[in-house]
């Protein structure tokens, strides 16, 4: 795929994606705003919201630039017994598995340095793992299904799976924690 690296080129393949982008991100900051009375009610939540989207929106990204780099090298395949789309994806959830408890106990453990705990250690790091996991399936879902769009349209996956892929975990980390926060408390 030749790249054409002209404003108008580039002003055309972007422009659309980030103004629809930025319409998430309002919605994001919305759901956020409904969840006010929990996060006020529970400190340590407050500290988890950023900490969990930005983690998932990362897995998100490091599984899209591995499969960006598939897809520039011609070695991309959608096909779901591909030993490098199953690997990537269950890497990124390995990863989830491992880094989100170690989020939630931080998260936790700063709160309580800061301004006090309201919720159990072992509640938080269970909110944050439950929240994590389902995060990141939801990141391997989006960030296969934009990057198999991109390729479709014939798009290159660097302009548009990242920013993507960050912005619907914004929305869907505060969705799922939250959901998860229901559930676990």
């Amino acid at each position: 795929m030749a790249t054409d690296w002209t404003l108008r080129a580039i002003t055309r393949a972007m422009l659309p994606v980030l103004l629809v982008l930025t319409i998430v991100e309002i919605g994001s900051g919305l759901v956020l705003g409904s969840f006010e009375a929990e996060l006020l009610r529970y400190p340590t939540l407050l500290a988890l919201v950023p900490v969990t989207i930005g983690t998932a929106g990362n897995l998100g990204s490091i599984l899209a630039a591995r499969l960006s780099t598939a897809f520039h090298l011609g070695t991309l395949s959608f096909d779901p017994r591909d030993e490098n789309l199953v690997g990537n994806a269950v890497a990124t959830l390995g990863l989830a598995v491992s880094i989100f408890p170690v989020v939630g106990a931080g998260a936790w453990g700063l709160t309580a340095i800061v301004s006090g705990v309201r919720l159990a250690p072992g509640t938080v790091v269970a909110i944050s793992l439950v929240s994590g996991i389902a995060l990141a399936v939801l990141a391997i879902t989006v960030t296969v299904a934009v990057t198999y769009v991109a390729y479709q349209f014939q798009l290159d996956p660097d302009d548009v799976v990242i920013p993507v892929v960050t912005n619907t975990c914004d929305v869907l980390g505060v969705v799922v924690l939250f959901a998860t926060v229901q559930l676990l408390v």
